[in-house]
């Protein structure tokens, strides 16, 4: 039977979290895919806000993670953002399948709507799950109604995709969304130094849909 990540991490938390976290609290990995791509403006206001507004403990920095390692397995909360081509590679993929397929959550953005990120995300994830697909999320999935009440996506209004209807995209394993993807930005870039998502269409209300997706990956 495939242990739960997230039960595995809460019953083993002292042992398996890293020294630097608090014991119990529950972290997010940023991953390093493709050889040497990751993640370097995407806001993690949300893990604080998530401490503010639930009673679900989180560790308020992101972990640096390969993808390809065993590492990977600590973590049920995971995010994978970019802003340019790549590719994974044979053993990021197979992780990557095996990480979904036994419980863990990928949260996937395209940072500054990039289109050329888009593509490749689309490309490597069909390689990893030949047999499945990324399909919108509906109105009324649980991902828009666990902490705050998401109506709609609000968006800059510009950039590559913003005459389009605005909606997430998921991949659904055993019932459950286990990856969401957004092709306009949730980077929360207002939270972050340093970083804008010069024209780009970026998800202006990032910071309450990544609360929402976190506390769904974790309770759902």
């Amino acid at each position: 039977m495939k242990t739960c990540i997230l039960c595995f991490c809460l019953l083993v938390a002292c042992a398996a979290l890293p020294a630097t976290a608090r014991a119990g609290a529950i972290q997010c990995a940023n991953l390093i895919y493709g050889g040497t791509h990751t993640s370097r403006c995407f806001s993690d206001e949300f893990l604080s806000a998530v401490q503010k507004e639930t009673t679900i403990s989180t560790e308020r920095r992101f972990k640096t993670v390969k993808l390809a390692s065993d590492e990977l397995f600590k973590y049920p909360f995971t995010i994978l953002t970019g802003e340019k081509d790549f590719h994974f590679t044979p053993e990021e993929r197979k992780n990557l399948k095996r990480y979904l397929e036994s419980g863990g959550f990928l949260l996937v953005s395209a940072g500054c709507s990039n289109q050329e990120f888009d593509r490749a995300f689309r490309r490597e994830i069909k390689s990893v799950f030949e047999d499945r697909a990324l399909e919108p999320l509906p109105d009324d999935h649980t991902i828009y109604h666990t902490v705050h009440q998401v109506a709609g996506l609000q968006t800059k209004g510009h950039g590559y995709g913003a005459n389009e209807k605005i909606a997430l995209e998921g991949l659904n394993i055993g019932g459950k969304t286990v990856l969401v993807y957004s092709k306009h930005g949730l980077n929360d870039t207002a939270h972050t130094e340093g970083c804008c998502c010069c024209g780009g269409s970026e998800i202006s209300n990032a910071l309450e849909v990544n609360v929402n997706i976190f506390v769904y990956a974790l309770l759902y």
